[in-house]
């Protein structure tokens, strides 16, 4: 059995990042692999029931460092649920964030210890990270213009000022420029097509599919 690939796609609000898991999911379909589509936080009943807790806008706040245990434990669940099953399996997986959106959104956005996220992630994931990682990129205020048209109402985290998706920004290009045999940087300012071709390269270049 070949192995299955961990493919992970990155990105603030209003890149385009649903769009492009979508498009890449269809095209490895295509090569004749099983791909499982997942997002995070969720993935599994009781991850998505933790998500609902972290997203939505209460009338309690929520600390961030409890935001940042919610999210490991949601991780937690959806490792062990579903993403390592599939991998076993021979699938591929391609989520819709994981724990490089923790770093940015809970250590860059919200200014949490990365030294914290960094233990969290050895004691929840052990040695497992993404095979890739594809980060879609867009200036913060383009990105936020394009995430209002789409008109889909605000959580907790659509709800920030700009000043937090530069932080947020900012923090995941900062991991792109340490790790960039991981984690490749696309523009996502063109149409969703080039975008997708842009994404389909990044993976023909790694061989697996040949």
């Amino acid at each position: 059995m070949s192995p299955g690939r961990f493919i992970t796609v990155e990105g603030i609000e209003g890149v385009g990042k649903s769009t492009q898991v979508a498009a890449l999911a269809r095209g490895l379909e295509a090569r004749g692999l099983e791909v499982c589509v997942t997002r995070e936080p969720g993935g599994t009943p009781l991850a998505e029931r933790i998500r609902s807790l972290v997203l939505e806008r209460g009338v309690e706040d929520l600390p961030p460092i409890a935001e940042l245990l919610l999210m490991f434990a949601a991780r937690a669940v959806h490792l062990g649920g579903l993403i390592e099953p599939a991998l076993r399996a021979g699938r591929w997986v391609l989520c819709d964030r994981f724990t490089d959106a923790t770093y940015a959104y809970q250590g860059g956005g919200r200014g949490l210890d990365p030294a914290a996220i960094a233990s969290l992630e050895a004691w929840v994931q052990g040695a497992r990270r993404p095979d890739l990682t594809l980060l879609l990129d867009l200036p913060v205020a383009r990105a936020l213009e394009r995430a209002r048209r789409r008109g889909t109402g605000t959580d907790r985290f659509e709800s920030q000022r700009l000043e937090f998706f530069e932080r947020v920004r900012r923090a995941y290009l900062e991991r792109a420029a340490r790790e960039p045999e991981r984690i490749v940087v696309i523009d996502a300012a063109g149409a969703p097509e080039a975008v997708a071709r842009a994404v389909a390269r990044a993976i023909e270049e790694r061989g697996w599919t040949s």
